[in-house]
């Protein structure tokens, strides 16, 4: 698979065609699946591109898919399209690192500028970090920091403050060359 593919899974197979064909034009070779287990059936790890899925589907859903993809070695950046878009789905979408969450019908624009926005992160995709780099204090709070908890609860978990919480974040971030929480997450998932 070229590296800028964008993977369209959509069980409407109107929509499948017109992103498709919308895609192509622009320059995108596209990859089209009408149900998130056919693809992930034939995903491979060494693919790159992007990922947009339908956030409803018969089966696994977008948001399913989106878990999924966390797990796989190709780490496939979704974005996560709808005609039924609410705020808790959209939540969802986003803390599973969705790209963009668009409602259907959308601005040809919109899509393409969120395609874009996910293939440069491609192109930068942060290193694993080399094991010893982190002090122990800093491994304790990247673990908790990536388990959910905000700053006062690392600091009450840890004994430290919510400002040395912060100090140690940002120190273990510089370190680990992640520019924000997202990048974080993955290099943390990269280590397990």
């Amino acid at each position: 698979m070229h590296r800028r593919t964008v993977f369209i899974v959509d069980d409407d197979a109107s929509v499948r065609d017109a992103l498709s064909l919308l895609l192509s034009l622009r320059g995108y070779p596209t990859a089209v699946f009408g149900r998130a287990e056919d693809f992930l059936r034939v995903l491979e790890s060494h693919w790159r591109g992007v990922v947009v899925a339908d956030i409803r589907m018969p089966g696994l859903s977008g948001l399913d898919l989106q878990r999924a993809l966390a797990e796989h070695p190709s780490r496939l950046p979704v974005i996560i399209i709808t005609g039924h878009g609410d705020i808790d789905a959209a939540r969802q979408a986003f803390k599973l690192s969705a790209v963009d969450f668009l409602e259907k019908p959308f601005d040809d624009e919109l899509l393409v500028a969120a395609i874009e926005r996910a293939l440069a992160h491609l192109d930068d995709e942060p290193r694993p970090p080399a094991a010893g780099t982190l002090s122990q204090r800093e491994r304790e709070v990247m673990a908790l920091v990536v388990d959910g908890l905000d700053n006062r609860s690392v600091g009450e978990r840890l004994g430290i403050s919510p400002r040395t919480v912060e100090v140690h974040k940002s120190r273990l971030m510089a370190k680990l060359g992640a520019r924000s929480f997202v990048d974080l997450v993955r290099l943390v998932q990269k280590r397990r």
